[in-house]
């Protein structure tokens, strides 16, 4: 009885289905990270994202979930006062860890791939006309302390359409003034060449002469290419607070972020008349279905290509 009774004392006791379920989202994001090999700010969203699914999830097992259940998260979200595309990142996300549960063996069938998530076109971005950018990107004073690296940043977000990620990310033997352009690192790692325009380089250079040298002698020795007062790299969550700093100062709309000027590149490069291939590599998009939600923000271009095209225009 006394043996018995010793080796039932040494069974592992039952794991509580809310630590069971931790333990499955960081086994996921480990193997996204070693195995997948995503980019730290896709990881980061994958996690944000899963930490509210565990929240309403509460003691339930992931594995029980019913398609009834699952359409009772989506209006959940619904209910967080969540932007559309974040509520259809959060969609994505469950689908990539369920998937997950079924490459483990946790699950046979992924009900999360029935739930529908809101068409891009659905969704037209803000974009900042073209009258008010010059005041937007010389917002920046020689009063403010780093005003030279701040309008070098609106200039570059502006110049290349890059996210607030590969701004963060830029190194500096990825800026090249003197040949005009500069190389981005984009989501998984894909690499491109985006030209910079005449006020984008000397916007640069000014920081890189007067600014730049006094905030790399701080001793951190970074090799990024914006840099905070302390010598490191510049955050791209910084980066959003400048842009909502000097949005609000130049009189724009101050819901604005990095991604508007992102938006604005593209929006006022096809309204220039480039082609939407070109726009799609400067861009970096995978998909030229992506870049396309653009001609709906350009109705003066589409009014062009109507009077000039239709029959009856």
């Amino acid at each position: 009885m006394k043996r018995k009774l010793k080796l039932k004392l040494k069974r592992p006791l039952p794991q509580p289905q809310g630590e069971r379920t931790e333990r499955l989202i960081a086994s996921m994001v480990t193997y996204l990270t070693t195995e997948c090999h995503l980019s730290p700010n896709t990881i980061q969203a994958y996690s944000r994202d899963l930490a509210r699914f565990r929240s309403w999830l509460g003691t339930r097992n992931p594995t029980n979930l019913t398609i009834a259940d699952l359409s009772d998260y989506a209006a959940w979200l619904h209910k967080q006062s969540l932007a559309p595309a974040s509520v259809a990142r959060h969609i994505i996300s469950l689908k990539v860890f369920f998937r997950y549960l079924q490459l483990e063996g946790v699950m046979q069938d992924n009900l999360a791939e029935l739930l529908g998530c809101q068409k891009l076109w659905q969704k037209i971005p803000t974009v900042i006309p073209p009258y008010q950018i010059d005041d937007f990107l010389t917002a920046p004073w020689s009063e403010d302390r780093y005003w030279r690296r701040d309008r070098a940043i609106l200039e570059v977000l502006y110049a290349s359409g890059c996210r607030a990620s590969e701004i963060a990310g830029l190194n500096s033997s990825d800026v090249h003034l003197e040949e005009r352009f500069c190389r981005l690192h984009g989501k998984g790692n894909k690499q491109r060449l985006v030209p910079l325009g005449e006020k984008a380089i000397a916007a640069c250079q000014a920081y890189v002469e007067h600014e730049r040298p006094k905030l790399a002698a701080q001793g951190f020795e970074s090799p990024a290419f914006f840099l905070t007062k302390t010598g490191r790299p510049l955050r791209r969550e910084a980066i959003w607070e400048l842009v909502k700093k000097y949005a609000a100062r130049a009189g724009i709309d101050p819901a604005v972020s990095p991604h508007t000027l992102r938006h604005s590149f593209a929006t006022h490069l096809l309204a220039g008349g480039a082609d939407l291939r070109q726009v799609q590599e400067l861009l970096g998009h995978a998909s030229i279905a992506t870049t396309q939600i653009y001609t709906h923000v350009d109705q003066t271009r589409l009014k062009k290509v109507h009077a000039a095209y239709h029959p009856r225009a």
